[in-house]
């Protein structure tokens, strides 16, 4: 049986399709693409009440925390930087809530850009709220650089070597959170992939396999999700 993995969405005030402007739940469709090409099924998962997530985790086999804007800096103790973006505090809370629940019913969990730094941040991390050159070359296009393997883990183990990836963000892992360890760097040094041990399979990436055709990690992910 395949199993369904659920993916976080956000909400957007006002997205147009047809003759139709409304508030819309999102999610890129390069998302449930990715995990059915991994072997999975895809479900959306609106932003909800927090409290509800033990409940969604429960019905579902697997967990993927997508990318999106910049984690609110009061989540880990710190004042916002100039160029941190404006928060989205609800779909902070949601998305907590999500990890939590999945942490605690040790179910699969896939962190993707955003969602790797989420996952920091729950496990006690801090973020580094700016940095240079992982942005890409324009507004709304995804810029491009390889990652290094580091020796010893469960990236090591599925992408043994280095490996160019799609990549768009501004902000990084600076603290780890508790339990966490590095699994891939760029040349520069910041920490492009997590893993948690102890778990049944926890892991973040900071780039966005959804925008590209290797699926390594997402059909790993989906293995470890296959009730």
């Amino acid at each position: 049986m395949k199993p369904l993995i659920g993916i976080s969405t956000y909400l957007e005030e006002s997205a147009a399709w047809g003759p139709w402007r409304m508030e819309a739940a999102l999610l890129p469709a390069g998302y449930p693409a990715l995990v059915r090409r991994a072997g999975g099924l895809a479900a959306m998962l609106p932003p909800g009440d927090p409290a509800t997530a033990p409940e969604v985790v429960a019905r579902l086999d697997g967990v993927v925390i997508a990318g999106g804007p910049d984690v609110e800096p009061a989540q880990y103790g710190a004042r916002p930087h100039p160029r941190t973006g404006p928060p989205a505090r609800e779909r902070d809370a949601w998305e907590l809530a999500l990890i939590g629940a999945a942490l605690d019913a040790d179910k699969p969990l896939l962190g993707i850009c955003r969602g790797m730094q989420l996952l920091n941040v729950a496990l006690g991390g801090s973020l580094a709220q700016h940095i240079e050159g992982h942005v890409g070359e324009a507004p709304g296009r995804f810029g491009a650089h390889p990652v290094i393997p580091l020796p010893g883990t469960r990236y090591a183990g599925l992408v043994p070597g280095e490996f160019g990836v799609p990549s768009r963000h501004h902000q990084s892992v600076d603290r780890l959170g508790a339990g966490l360890t590095a699994s891939a760097v760029a040349a520069d040094g910041t920490v492009e992939a997590v893993e948690l041990a102890g778990k049944r399979w926890v892991a973040g990436v900071q780039w966005h396999p959804e925008m590209a055709d290797d699926t390594r990690v997402m059909a790993d992910f989906v293995r470890a999700a296959t009730p």
